[in-house]
């Protein structure tokens, strides 16, 4: 299995080129289905409306023959689904309910499984529970290769470059909104009341109260989400907090905040993040930071650009892993810019 350039994207040349898509007609899966194909990918569109998949389909320009219905309370319909792909791509929430049995599935069918869930309880079950299932099957499980989850985990990653362990990782997220999609708000309604902290090295309850911070004029409040799960997985760190500037917060708390409009030809919306991460040790700093448009949009080539790379063959061994354990995430994020987002700070 090789890789080459086309038009600035790593295109896979295989046997083998098709790639499931569970969940293929939601808001992220547009962004996916068009990255799998900019990859030289065939996407195979599944999930349990047919309908709307074949609908999903023919916008992509997909042939019909591309659509599988399955639900993920169906092993034996998962399993025809992803019959004959190479690996599946979970972008159906609440992942509470789709992941176990979507890795599952990929496991028993010897093929590879990543997902853009940002539940931290779903994030840090598919790590643990699953590596030794997915190691004897030889293929890679990775949750949470997205905006949340994902990209603090390539950031802070590349940010620790040669130290050995870290006294903190601190990540600033400042969106300029947040237009949640159905798919967030019912997985928000889902995972109410599952959230960890990380201190002292260790995934505990979190606090009753929310610390803060300020950071470019802004104050920001302490949550949780899946990073504090995919870095503390990998890397030696007393501490991961991550905070969020109110506006977004306040947004996802309004039900009246509508569903994210597209902007631009690509689809994606005129929302703005900013991600800055800082590691410290010893008394030293190191930051790095990226930024870009639309946290739904980005997602799609963090998560496509790591499956390449898994599908190359180009990671250290099978298992449950994060999206910076399967990649050189200094080179990676260097490769989504500028296009897909900017990436900058010291790294070594």
């Amino acid at each position: 299995m090789q890789a080459h350039r086309q038009d600035d994207h790593a295109v896979v040349t295989t046997s083998n080129t098709s790639v499931a898509v569970f969940g293929g007609y939601g808001h992220t899966a547009r962004f996916v289905l068009a990255e799998l194909s900019r990859h030289g990918l065939t996407p195979v569109l599944s999930g349990r409306d047919a309908d709307r998949l074949r609908k999903a389909a023919s916008e992509a320009g997909l042939s019909p023959d591309t659509v599988r219905v399955a639900t993920a309370e169906d092993p034996d319909a998962l399993d025809a689904a992803l019959a004959g792909t190479a690996a599946v791509l979970n972008c159906a929430g609440p992942f509470a309910d789709t992941a176990p049995m979507v890795a599952a599935a990929a496991i028993r069918a010897g093929i590879h499984y990543l997902d853009i869930g940002a539940e931290q309880v779903v994030a840090l079950r598919t790590l643990t529970d699953l590596d030794e299932a997915a190691t004897r099957a030889g293929v890679v499980v990775a949750p949470s290769v997205s905006f949340y989850g994902g990209l603090g985990d390539l950031l802070a990653t590349a940010a620790m470059g040669d130290w050995p362990a870290a006294d903190a990782v601190e990540i600033a997220i400042v969106l300029d909104s947040w237009l949640p999609t159905e798919g967030t708000r019912r997985t928000i309604s889902r995972n109410a009341g599952r959230h960890l902290a990380h201190e002292g090295g260790e995934l505990v309850p979190p606090p009753s109260t929310p610390g803060t911070r300020e950071f470019r004029d802004l104050t920001l409040t302490e949550l949780s989400t899946a990073d504090q799960v995919t870095i503390g997985h990998h890397l030696r760190v007393g501490r991961i907090a991550v905070h969020m500037n109110a506006r977004p917060l306040d947004d996802l708390a309004d039900p009246a905040t509508p569903a994210p409009a597209a902007v631009d030809e690509r689809g994606r919306s005129a929302q703005t993040f900013l991600v800055d991460v800082t590691v410290t040790r010893d008394g030293q700093r190191r930051r790095v930071t990226a930024s870009g448009q639309d946290i739904y949009a980005v997602t799609a080539p963090l998560l496509v650009g790591v499956a390449v790379e898994v599908l190359t063959g180009r990671f250290d061994g099978p298992g449950a892993r994060t999206a910076a354990q399967l990649v050189e995430p200094t080179a990676f994020l260097r490769s989504l810019d500028p296009e897909h987002l900017r990436f900058s700070g010291s790294v070594h």
